[in-house]
């Protein structure tokens, strides 16, 4: 990049740190990097000027490089926000999770991967995910270990819980985009906006195309009579809001302006 003064393929102590911290957590909000970014700064080089994040990040990637290891940034697809994730190229993210789950409990996940790759709205209920725990691989698991399972994937961060609903986690979807665009071709949906893997958001009653919610809200910002991109009819949904991270900031994550998206979606 002209006028950068980063070094492309050197990592100091700064870098190391942050990279250290990154994997210990997995995958963090953009605010989170920001200030993980400032810490690692100020305890290996408190005189030197804060890197600009996204040179940052790139400056750390070319290194990972040639171990098949990026850091990749995503949005969150109910609202948009930032998100860094620590992601294996060189393996699909269920081999990753061997090393912590036991084999019908990796079972367990790609059933519920299945059931929400389905679903028309990208989520999949504890109900219909539990009616599958007979059909699983390895040792048997009754009904009570499997709800404790999906608590363990929410908590490690590979799904999401909503009202008694899953659905996949932005680090999920980061990790495993390629096996389930490669697995699932029949199934898989596709934004029409950014071409990216389409797990939730909003459909054209006329035509058919999807787009995740960000990209509805930025696509149609300040625009009055919302029309399909693709066959220009009236878009029916609620516009949800652009992501405004000082906002955010100020006001605390507006949980019931989101969920009253969700029976929207489509």
């Amino acid at each position: 990049m002209q006028g950068s003064s980063r070094r492309t393929g050197t990592m100091t102590d700064v870098h190391r740190r942050f990279l250290q911290l990154l994997m210990t957590h997995g995958v963090l909000e953009e605010w989170e990097v920001k200030r993980l970014q400032k810490h690692c700064y100020k305890v290996h080089d408190c005189n030197a000027p804060v890197e600009k994040l996204e040179d940052f990040i790139h400056n750390i990637n070319s290194v990972l490089e040639s171990l098949y290891i990026e850091i990749k940034k995503g949005v969150t697809e109910d609202d948009g926000r930032p998100i860094y994730a620590l992601v294996n190229l060189a393996t699909t993210a269920i081999s990753k999770m061997a090393s912590d789950f036991a084999e019908n409990e990796l079972d367990l996940f790609r059933k519920a991967l299945e059931l929400i790759i389905d679903s028309e709205t990208g989520f999949a209920s504890s109900t219909n995910i539990l009616n599958v725990v007979d059909q699983l691989k390895g040792k048997k698991m009754r009904k009570k270990e499997a709800e404790q399972v999906l608590q363990k994937f929410v908590q490690n961060k590979w799904l999401i819980e909503k009202e008694g609903e899953f659905t996949l986690h932005t680090r999920a979807i980061l990790e495993m985009e390629q096996h389930i665009r490669e697995t699932y071709p029949d199934a898989v949906k596709i934004c029409n906006i950014c071409h990216g893997l389409l797990i939730q958001g909003q459909s054209c009653e006329t035509c058919g195309i999807r787009m995740h919610l960000p990209c509805v809200a930025k696509y149609f910002q300040s625009n009055s009579e919302p029309r399909c991109p693709n066959c220009n009819d009236y878009w029916p949904h609620e516009i949800p809001e652009v992501f405004d991270p000082e906002k955010e900031r100020g006001a605390g994550l507006s949980k019931p302006s989101r969920k009253s998206l969700r029976p929207r979606q489509h």
